[in-house]
């Protein structure tokens, strides 16, 4: 999947789509019976009527999608999902001979960076594992996953320039890309309208320091514009005092990191935010969530408060949520059936982006009007099957990195 460098930095200067691309995706057309080939578009391997993934080839940027979803002959209810899993509407339900139209925006990336200039540090492309390099995220093509019920008629792709959120992160925000695990981050752009873009370049196993020596932050701010914004949640693994070569002292050098993540957005004239990060699920004999964070969500908050950036406190919220769900009820919203108590599954990560949404409503005036999640909260949060997601096809046994 992954274009080689110079390829990606050849679509990053030059190449560009000049005008809407639309396709026939009704079942049975040409383009549902085309394999994607490199450089055009087409179904991706695995593809049944059920269930199928589309793919664009399109240069590095944001994209306003037009979904034509319904069928003259059957009902349908669509779920689309995009990249790695992001998903971008959920049971879209359309009755026999009904057509409805629906529209997103996706952020799309290739490894490649803008080459510095000569003797000058720096490198040219994101230092992406083979892992990555599977996924849906770091190639030449804009995917898109159909799932339920799909009735798709039509599709049409046109590159935009939009207010973006970028999340600079670790495996608690990350795309996940395969079921059963899952984050936040992919799940927080069906809680947007169609006019906010949310670029995930959060990574499993991150830190404030890896994040910079593999060059992502690099990669993201070479896309931010004035007035987008930066969300920014580590902790987990920067905490790891046997991980010595990215360890963070909450006292020190992790507010320090933090403070220059907050600077190198303001210098672009971006925002920034701050989100705690998420409780592991340790219950103590009274029912409540233990403290596995130290003094990072407390450093997190100080922080917010000096620089006078919004403070997204899912520390707090996920801690509401697991006490209200209990601990017979809190592993269904966690990875690998409950036996993973850092990472979660579709539910859990429903519920926290339900939380972050939340709080971007209450704190955050000018996103405040792109959100269209219905309230929530955290003490009260919904049932697993109020909160269903249509899984995707692709599955894995293995965690997510910093486990």
């Amino acid at each position: 999947m992954p274009l080689s460098t110079s390829l990606a930095l050849i679509l990053m200067a030059g190449s560009s789509i000049a005008a809407p691309q639309s396709f026939d995706l009704s079942a049975g057309s040409a383009t549902r019976q085309t394999p994607y080939q490199a450089g055009g578009h087409g179904m991706e391997p695995g593809s049944t009527d059920d269930d199928f993934l589309f793919s664009v080839a399109v240069p590095d940027g944001t994209y306003r999608v037009t979904l034509t979803l319904g069928n003259r002959k059957t009902a349908g209810e669509t779920t689309v999902k995009a990249e790695a899993r992001r998903l971008m509407l959920r049971n879209v339900a359309t009755k026999k001979g009904q057509f409805v139209e629906r529209q997103f925006l996706v952020n799309v990336r290739s490894p490649a960076l803008p080459p510095p200039p000569a003797n000058a540090p720096g490198g040219t492309a994101v230092r992406i594992t083979a892992g990555d390099a599977r996924e849906y995220t770091w190639d030449d093509r804009l995917t898109l996953e159909f799932l339920g019920k799909p009735q798709v008629a039509s599709v049409t792709i046109e590159p935009v320039s939009a207010p973006t959120i970028f999340l600079a992160g670790d495996s608690t925000v990350t795309d996940q890309a395969a079921e059963p695990a899952a984050s936040w981050g992919q799940m927080l752009p069906v809680m947007l309208d169609g006019n906010v873009a949310v670029a995930n370049h959060a990574k499993s196993g991150a830190t404030l320091k890896s994040f910079l020596t593999d060059l992502r932050f690099d990669k993201l701010l070479s896309a931010v514009k004035p007035g987008d914004w930066l969300f920014i949640q580590f902790g987990h693994n920067d905490q790891k005092q046997e991980w010595p070569q990215t360890y963070a002292d909450a006292a020190t050098t992790y507010p320090a990191y933090l403070r220059a993540y907050i600077a190198e957005a303001r210098r672009r004239g971006a925002h920034a935010a701050l989100v705690t990060s998420p409780e592991r699920r340790n219950f103590d004999e009274n029912g409540h969530i233990k403290d596995t964070l130290g003094s990072y969500a407390d450093a997190v908050r100080k922080l917010a408060a000096e620089e006078r950036v919004p403070l997204i406190d899912l520390n707090a919220d996920s801690r509401a949520i697991y006490e209200a769900l209990g601990p017979q009820v809190a592993p269904t919203a966690f990875n690998d059936g409950g036996k993973d108590k850092t990472h979660h599954d579709n539910y859990g990560a429903w519920l926290l982006a339900s939380a972050v949404a939340e709080r971007i409503r209450a704190q955050i005036p000018e996103l405040a009007p792109h959100v269209v999640a219905a309230p929530f909260v955290p003490a009260q949060p919904p049932s697993a099957a109020q909160a269903a997601i249509v899984p995707s096809r692709a599955h894995s046994d293995v965690r997510p990195a910093g486990n």
